[in-house]
């Protein structure tokens, strides 16, 4: 195995295509035959699919890859049940099963530091005061810890001075609010939030007591959730004025992920794509035969990470849509390929860490 300290001093976003391709195939066909050995499930699947991963793998997109849905239905793990530091799980409905993911202590330190080096891409280095679009016992309440306790402790890192910007019943603490944004007069802040919530709780909220408050030093990283902001037809273009003509924010940043890849975000760019660091990436493959689909061409999304050591979840068929918009050329200067997300399949389960939150109140 490559020693992944020294991938992590590797700039994120700096492998043309034919460099990345080299370098995942190489490393996903390690973890190919890393699970194989390791985990007896991974194994019986891929005797099944004839795939033999002692062979030459010429490309890691031919790598089989495993169906999101099925870290709900199956312990798929590559360790000793001694070995397991840390137990994820996706959010989910009452009475909807869960992705559980098995970590070590090596996998959830790589994916802490993974998320390091793609977030600071865009925020720089230094912690800022963070002001986070939720309220405090979403860490404290086990029950609510899932998906989204665990995106605010992971982006946690990158603040300091943390402050909840909701109260326990997500009412806006506006005191609170003023409070720390006066005690940071002048300086960068990082706000962080699930995107339906910061729409639902803190700008219809602003909007409907006509408040407006300066966040013009911020910036501010928020994924999950649009599905609800499609059904009120605010486009992500919508998002961002709406945001800015209530509190004056112009940096902000989706970001697309799953707890099923932990720590290997795709961030959005200045020119509003998402990108693939050289952690991960992406294919979009046709529903029909599942062959890989042109730059353009709507898909279902695969994502690849090179993280997963302590269980099978490295090669993914999510249960979204999307395009590939580009490689190489975005004009951000960031290289990888870059694309869009449509949404979810037709009849794919919901799920999502702020699509959920109102049946766990």
């Amino acid at each position: 195995m490559i020693d992944y300290n020294q991938i992590l001093n590797i700039p994120p976003y700096s492998y043309r295509k034919k460099e990345k391709e080299d370098f995942l195939t190489a490393i996903l066909g390690e973890l190919t035959k890393h699970h194989y050995q390791k985990s007896p499930l991974y194994k019986r699947m891929m005797d099944t699919l004839n795939f033999n991963p002692e062979a030459v793998i010429k490309s890691y997109q031919n790598i089989p890859f495993l169906p999101v849905s099925l870290f709900k239905e199956l312990d798929l793990k590559s360790i000793n049940d001694d070995e397991i530091f840390k137990t994820m799980t996706s959010s989910g409905t009452t009475g909807q099963a869960v992705s559980k993911i098995y970590l070590d202590k090596e996998t959830a330190s790589h994916q802490q530091k993974t998320l390091v080096k793609i977030v600071s891409n865009f925020t720089g280095s230094s912690r800022m005061p963070m002001l986070i679009i939720d309220c405090s016992s979403v860490i404290k309440n086990r029950a609510m810890f899932s998906a989204r306790g665990a995106g605010i402790l992971g982006f946690s890192i990158f603040g300091a001075n943390k402050t909840y910007a909701l109260d326990d019943d997500m009412n806006l603490n506006l005191e609170v609010i003023e409070a720390f944004l006066e005690k940071h007069q002048g300086k960068p802040i990082f706000v962080f939030g699930f995107t339906f919530m910061i729409w639902q709780h803190f700008y219809k909220e602003l909007k409907k007591q006509n408040i407006r408050i300066d966040l013009s030093q911020g910036i501010l990283i928020h994924g999950g959730g649009w599905k609800k902001l499609k059904n009120e037809a605010v486009s992500p273009q919508a998002f961002k004025e709406c945001l800015n003509d209530v509190c004056g924010i112009t940096k902000v940043h989706d970001y697309y992920g799953m707890v099923e890849q932990t720590g290997c975000i795709y961030m959005e760019c200045e020119e509003g794509h998402l990108h693939a660091s050289i952690f991960s990436d992406i294919i979009t493959r046709r529903p029909i035969d599942f062959t890989p689909c042109d730059i353009g061409e709507t898909g279902i999304i695969e994502v690849v990470s090179i993280l997963p050591k302590s269980y099978p979840g490295h090669i993914l068929l999510t249960e979204d849509e999307g395009v590939i918009l580009g490689e190489d050329d975005c004009p951000c200067g960031r290289l990888g390929k870059y694309f869009g997300i449509h949404g979810r399949l037709k009849n794919a389960e919901i799920r999502g860490c702020s699509d959920t939150y109102e049946s766990q109140k």
